[in-house]
């Protein structure tokens, strides 16, 4: 008989052992899962409607189970993946239990159509899979691609930079698919040119490197020895722009972080084409040079033109909805615009920003600071806005002769506060710098609907025939400017 007690009694203890085992799990919110990998990639291209499956394993590396309260896709049922967590299929999966020192798998699925409208199968499908253990949420990137594109230079590329060289030949942008931009890409040695109608998306986001630290992702740079031309047509424009085709994300700006032309870049020209949702629309650095004709930018975090000691020629070029001074130049340099629309509405923002010298500390100390001359000509123009001062100059050398040559003509313009700042530097504005310029009030009318970005001219707006002709002889759109008395600004108005 005590043999079956000691026997009973020794079972008792073994399922109690057990049952304390199993009901262990631990609650401490400072205990992490780990994964395989942080990002789950679905690499096949998809030439026709096909799926994709990836693994992933999720371990507990502690000494006591853990109960996982919530396995989820971020994007719900809108997503394009499919979640398997340890063999049970479904989106969601409530108290996954992973014992000490163990790991489970999950699957991810992806099914695409190459063919579908960008809106429903983008270049770039991405969500991610949250997990909720004990308070505190943990997440794995799901990346896959769904169009028919050329990933350019690669669709492993994000964070990368990738120096883009060909023996100072040419390269050259003219597929029928679009080009979808994956990280940074350094031309140097090289010309790309951009043919008529292509397209380009570049895909932007937070990236890290050792080069750039942590940065704005996706971003074409010349280096001195590099050019780019994106040549353009009327009927054949080319536009570039973030990969986020979505509707939510049409009017997005910094999706992206900009076109650089580094210092020295010559031989760059943009015609007809369009630039917009980056941070900024187009850099020109240290003596660079660039040829803007018929190029409209906007949707920028920063500004949409930013020149640096720079040289820049623009004709009949649209710069709008920026959050910084729409067009910024600084540090001197050359600069000619004609028949330009740069128009800042909504914002706290200039709609153009001149200066002859760069703060390379704290700019209200500007204790370490650099000088060079300003020419700057803007003609048949519109620099208008709501904000009430338009025009912002800096002039460090106090007025010297040659230091800040800046001339309009002919140009719509709105000024208050300039004309008595710095000391009444700027008092003659309208009789020494701007020739025939109309200073132009909140209650004028000048465009369509600003509201709307239609920046076409109304048909009582003040730029109607106040312009001077020149040989500038079509409008951004291709339309024939009237010969005798042609409108302000990058439209002429159509009768």
């Amino acid at each position: 008989m005590l043999k079956y007690l000691l026997g009973a009694l020794l079972a008792l203890v073994l399922i109690t052992i057990s049952c304390e085992r199993y009901d262990d799990f631990t609650t401490d919110s400072s205990v992490m899962l780990e994964f395989s990998v942080d990002t789950l990639r679905f690499d096949t291209v998809f030439t026709e409607i096909g799926s994709a499956t990836r693994l992933i394993k999720v371990y507990n590396r502690n000494d006591r189970p853990i109960r996982i309260s919530n396995i989820s896709i971020e994007g719900g049922d809108a997503t394009a993946f499919r979640l398997n967590v340890d063999g049970i299929a479904g989106n969601t999966a409530q108290d996954v239990e992973v014992w000490a020192n163990d790991s489970i798998y999950l699957f991810a699925e992806v099914t695409v159509d190459p063919d579908q409208p960008l809106s429903v199968s983008p270049f770039v499908i991405e969500d991610k899979i949250v997990f909720e253990t004990n308070g505190n949420t943990q997440t794995v990137n799901l990346e896959a691609w769904g169009q028919n594109a050329n990933y350019f230079p690669s669709r492993f590329n994000k964070g990368v930079p990738v120096v883009l060289s060909c023996d100072n030949g040419e390269i050259v942008w003219d597929d029928e698919k679009p080009y979808v931009v994956y990280g940074e890409i350094f031309i140097d040695d090289c010309l790309l040119k951009v043919n008529p109608g292509t397209r380009i998306y570049v895909h932007g986001g937070i990236a890290q490197n050792e080069l750039l630290g942590v940065f704005n992702d996706g971003f074409l740079y010349t280096l001195e020895n590099g050019s780019l031309q994106m040549l353009g047509e009327k009927d054949n424009p080319i536009i570039i722009q973030g990969d986020r085709l979505e509707e939510n994300f049409q009017d997005e700006e910094g999706q992206w972080q900009g076109i650089i032309l580094g210092k020295g870049s010559k031989n760059n020209r943009f015609t007809y084409t369009t630039i917009r949702n980056a941070n900024f629309g187009l850099y020109v650095d240290s003596a660079a040079v660039a040829t803007l004709e018929n190029v409209d930018i906007h949707n920028t975090t920063s500004s949409g033109i930013i020149g640096f000691h720079s040289t820049i020629n623009a004709t009949n070029c649209l710069v709008y909805n920026n959050n910084f001074t729409s067009v910024n130049l600084v540090f001197g340099g050359d600069y000619n615009f004609t028949y330009c629309t740069i128009a800042s509405y909504g914002v706290d923002a200039n709609a153009l920003g001149l200066s002859n010298f760069f703060c390379y500390d704290d700019p209200f100390q500007c204790q370490v600071r650099q000088d060079y001359r300003l020419n700057a000509t803007f003609q048949n123009s519109i620099l208008f806005g709501s904000k009430r001062d338009q025009l912002s100059f800096a002039d460090i050398s106090g007025g010297q002769p040659g230091w800040f040559d800046v001339w309009f003509e002919n140009c719509i313009v709105r000024v208050e506060d300039l004309l008595e700042q710095q000391d009444g530097l700027y008092f003659g504005f309208f009789s020494d710098q701007c020739k025939r310029c109309i200073n132009g009030t909140r209650d004028d009318i000048l465009f369509v609907d600003e509201n709307e970005d239609n920046y076409r001219l109304d048909s009582l707006s003040i730029a109607d025939g106040a312009a001077q002709a020149n040989a500038i002889q079509i409008d951004i759109e291709g339309t024939a400017r009237d010969p005798e008395m042609p409108d302000i600004g990058c439209f002429e108005r159509i009768e």
